[in-house]
Order: C-alpha cells, then structure tokens, then sequence
C-alpha cells in the first residue's frame, strides 16, 4: 500500500473535486489537500442555478459545496481565484509563476457556455456560473419576453422558470425537436408539447443569423424571421476546458475534446486524474463524455477509490433529471436510434416511464413524474437481459419483481 499516493491537488472545484475530496477524508486519507478553483465563490452546486436559484427559491450558501469552516475541520487547503496553467506527475503550475506539489493531481476544469459567433451584448447572457445565474436572476423580473436560443436541458429549464415568473418566452432550437439526441424522436414530442402547454412559443428548425440590440430591446434573426426580446439567453452545449490537458501533452478527445481517461478517470500521465464535465472515457475506437452531476459525482468517487487501493466498479447508465413546471423528469442510459418504446403509465397525464429496448433489452428510460421507476430502470440497463414488454408496460407489475424473475 505505500505506493499509493499520499497527497492530492485539484485543478478545479465543481462537483467532481469536491466527491473526490469528500470522499477520501471519509475514508481516513489524511494526507494534504488541496483544492484550487479559478473562480472567486466557495465550490458550489451548477444544477440549482437553472431552477432554484433562478426562481429565487435557494441563495448561494444553500448551494455551497465546501465551505470555510469545513475545510477548517478537515484540513483542506481552498484557493480562490487561483489560475493552473499546465500539470505534470506530481505537480501543478500556476499561472503568474507558482507551483503546487502533490503525489496525485485531478484535473476537474469542467466546462464553458458554448458561444455561437456574433452573439453576445449586454441583453444576451451564456448561463453556466453562479454570476451568470445571478445577472439573469437580476434582470429576467423585468423582462416582459425573452428569448431561449437552444433547446436543450439547460435552455428548457430556463425557458420553464422564466414562464413560472410570467415572462412570454420563444425558444428557438436549431433541431426537428427540443431534446430529440436524449430522448429519442417519439418522446421528444411529448416534452415539445409539454412546453408548448404552458405557453411557450417554441419553433424548432431555427438557425440564428444575427443578433442585433437595439435601443428597447434586442432583435433575433433567422432564416424564418426575427424574434423581439428583452433578454436572449443562448444555451446551446458546452465546451469541454481541457486547454491545460493539452498545454500538458495528455490525450484528448480529438473530435469532440476532453480530457482521455479510463474508468478509473486515470490518464496516461501517472498520478493525474481527470473527472466530471471535462472527462471523456473512452469506449471502444472512440470517447464519451457526460456533462451531468451523477456522471462528476460518480467520477469523483472513482478517484478517491483509485487513491486509497479500492476497487472501482464499471461505470453504470448515465442519468440526469430536470425540474420543470412541477414535474420531476429524468433519464437514464442514451437512447439508440431505431429503439422500441415501451410505455408504462399515462402520457397525457404525464405520469409514465418510456422503455428504450434493443433487441428485447432495455438500454434507456424517460421518466416523467415517475421517480419510483428509475432505481429499476437503472437495474434493468445492467442486468442487460431481455424483458417481457407486456409486463415492462402493465402498472400492476412491480418492476423489482420483474427484475428477480428476469435474474433467477
């Protein structure tokens, strides 16, 4: 055991960092760490900042992850607004000269709003830090309209808050529907109706051309038209930050960028790690990345396994969840193209799971107000034998019971 690693510096202080932190002060590590995050905030939740935050529901010590007194009583060295440059075995260089030494590193950089070219202006806002959320949350009370561009997770969770305060909104998604890459076509539907019942003014197929403010508002332009808006808030993906990976020689995802690692989030540099929105895993002849908190979570547990000798099991379905108008939805896995869907429940309710199956097996779900079908979902993508579909969409059938006469 003495060749395991004695000390810990992170690159980063989102929800990756602070797993890996938390984690091995739990397991008895007492060696030094030592926690370095670019941004001026005590590490702190991204997930509320869309919903709660936005909705005035929680305030930033509610969203702490660290805080001073506990880094105090757990002998955790956080550095704010402290800048790396590049990393090497056992050390980290920092920007303006400085250097931090430690047996492991972990590269937890995340991710930046993705920018589309032209946009931007004092009435368009990038939301992905707690001074974005904090400059929306200022001006989005007295917005009469404003307009989403992208209609992902991020822009439908804004564009759902926003309809929550009375503002009109217009989501303009560049694609045949809002979220069809995560949920397939058939249930892609279902969330666009969702919105749509609940006034939003949703137009898919929409590229933008040019954003142009004027003096009472701003002016959105497409190939279809313009949109008139107080605010334009553009939420259309991240950019993984992997310039130190790169600065450092570490492999990177050549297509899609990301830091490479394995499932231990190990890199090909001894002693550096690599976790959460900024890991890309690789998975056969290619890469996957996952910008969700299970997926930083669970990566930051890896680390903290790897460091103290314990085992690190296969990465399981990736999974992430949304608030929106009351209904808590979440999903589970990826959807492949072609799947079956199964329903179980009632969509015009919205009060169902939709099963992804290929050949017979589940590979994914949709749950929408269904958070009790999730745990056996999440077993049923493991166990990756094949389902009787009947019983898969009949609400008398327990799914855990299914699960055991599946496994038996």
């Amino acid at each position: 055991m003495s060749d395991l690693p004695r000390s810990l510096v992170t690159v980063g202080a989102g929800q990756a960092a602070v797993s890996a932190v938390r984690l091995l002060r739990r397991r008895g590590f007492d060696g030094p760490v030592t926690v370095l995050s670019d941004e001026p905030h005590a590490p702190y939740q991204r997930p509320p900042l869309s919903k709660e935050y936005l909705r005035g529901e929680t305030d930033v010590a509610e969203l702490t992850l660290l805080d001073d007194a506990w880094c105090a009583a757990n002998a955790v060295d956080l550095r704010l607004g402290v800048r790396a440059e590049r990393v090497a075995a056992g050390r980290v260089e920092l920007v303006g000269g400085g250097v931090v030494t430690a047996d492991a590193v972990l590269l937890t950089t995340g991710a930046r709003a993705r920018r589309l070219p032209g946009v931007d202006g004092d009435r368009v806002i990038h939301l992905r830090t707690l001074d974005d959320a904090a400059r929306l949350r200022d001006l989005l009370p007295a917005a009469e309209r404003i307009a989403v561009v992208g209609g992902g997770l991020i822009g439908s969770e804004i564009a759902a808050t926003a309809r929550e305060h009375g503002v009109a909104v217009t989501v303009l998604e560049a694609g045949l529907l809002p979220m069809i890459g995560r949920i397939g076509r058939e249930m892609a539907e279902v969330y666009a109706d969702l919105h749509r019942g609940h006034g939003v003014d949703l137009r898919c197929g929409q590229e933008i051309a040019a954003v142009e403010q004027t003096a009472s508002g701003v002016l959105v332009h497409t190939a279809a038209g313009r949109v008139e808006a107080d605010l334009v808030v553009v939420a259309v993906g991240a950019v993984p930050n992997d310039e130190i990976a790169r600065a450092s020689g570490l492999a990177v995802d050549p297509v899609r960028g990301g830091i490479a690692v394995d499932d231990a989030c190990r890199t090909a540099l001894p002693g550096v790690f690599a976790a959460g929105d900024v890991a890309a895993r690789r998975v056969g002849d290619g890469f996957v990345r996952h910008e969700h908190v299970d997926n930083a979570t669970t990566q930051g547990t890896a680390v903290a396994k790897a460091m103290v000798g314990r085992p690190v099991g296969a990465p399981e379905a990736p999974w992430f969840w949304s608030d929106q108008y009351g209904l808590g939805l979440q999903v589970v896995g990826a959807p492949r193209p072609g799947a079956e869907v199964v329903v179980r429940g009632n969509v015009a309710e919205r009060d169902f799971t939709a099963f992804y199956l290929a050949d017979g097996c589940v590979h994914a779900a949709f749950a929408m107000d269904r958070g009790g079908d999730v745990p056996a979902a999440r077993q049923l993508i493991s166990l990756g034998l094949p389902v009787p579909t009947a019983a898969l969409a009949d609400d008398d059938t327990d799914l855990f019971d299914l699960l055991d006469t599946i496994s038996a």
